[in-house]
């Protein structure tokens, strides 16, 4: 982690932390921009505890779901394992640094865009950054609303890109204009959801989609409503796209959730 966050006193009879004054006791503005909600999925990879569960609840407080990794590898190993918007990375971080997890993701095919964090902000230090694959670059330290305000431009700027109109995964294929999924030569038959879930599941092949994600993505659900839904659903749409196919596709994580991919 580079720097700590500086503290920043409000106007004279103001503390820090004063409501007044707007700012957190680790100098982060607390007044965050409104803007049209759209919950963000959000990696925040910070070895500074103070840091990460400031950013952590700033987050969560606006409405968006936020995991924090406190060293590179576990950081890495979460970005490349489940799904999110965007990430947060710190710079310099314990057993693997902010721009080689950022190489790594990229090198894998991983374009999840990711805002460095660095107390480093001279403009080689800022190139350098953009050129290891980050998407933004925000100096150390920092306003809660301007680091919001970045997040959602990414995401923004995520959301608004071509359209995807098919996915492959292997042989299988689904075709989002016509809505129609075909594994060879043979098309499949869906029902509504089974499609939905299908097209989560392919939209994030290769990586491991747990429980919580479908029920939120798939079935719009912020609860656990103790039901054995999902796994009714995943082994209907297992019958359909492996039962006939010598390579199947569909894979169970135990303890984790599921994976659609090539074996």
């Amino acid at each position: 982690m580079q720097g700590q966050l500086r503290v920043n006193p409000g106007p004279a009879g103001d503390g820090p932390g004063d409501s007044l004054s707007g700012r957190s006791p680790h100098g982060i503005d607390e007044r965050a921009a409104t803007t049209e909600h759209r919950t963000m999925r959000v990696l925040v990879i910070e070895d500074d505890h103070d840091t990460a569960s400031y950013v952590v609840k700033g987050l969560k407080e606006q409405g968006h779901v936020a995991d924090h990794a406190a060293d590179g590898k576990a950081g890495l190993h979460l970005a490349s394992t489940e799904s999110y918007d965007v990430l947060v990375v710190d710079r310099m971080l314990p057993e693997l640094d902010g721009l080689s997890i950022i190489k790594s993701l990229r090198f894998a095919d991983n374009h999840t865009p990711a805002l460095i964090l660095s107390a480093l902000g001279e403009v080689d230090d800022r190139v350098q950054g953009l050129k290891a694959g980050g998407d933004d670059y925000l100096v150390k330290p920092f306003a809660f609303s301007e680091l919001l305000a970045r997040l959602e431009a990414l995401v923004r700027r995520t959301d608004v890109e071509a359209p995807t109109t098919k996915l492959q995964v292997a042989d299988l294929e689904m075709d989002l204009l016509s809505r129609q999924v075909k594994r060879g030569d043979k098309i499949i038959d869906l029902q509504p959801r089974e499609f939905r879930l299908l097209e989560f599941l392919m939209r994030h092949s290769g990586q491991v989609v747990t429980r919580t994600m479908l029920l939120e993505k798939v079935w719009e659900y912020h609860f656990d409503p103790q039901t054995n839904v999902i796994d009714v659903h995943i082994s209907r749409l297992r019958s359909k796209i492996d039962k006939e196919f010598p390579q199947p596709l569909l894979h169970t994580v135990r303890g984790a959730g599921y994976v659609l991919r090539a074996s």
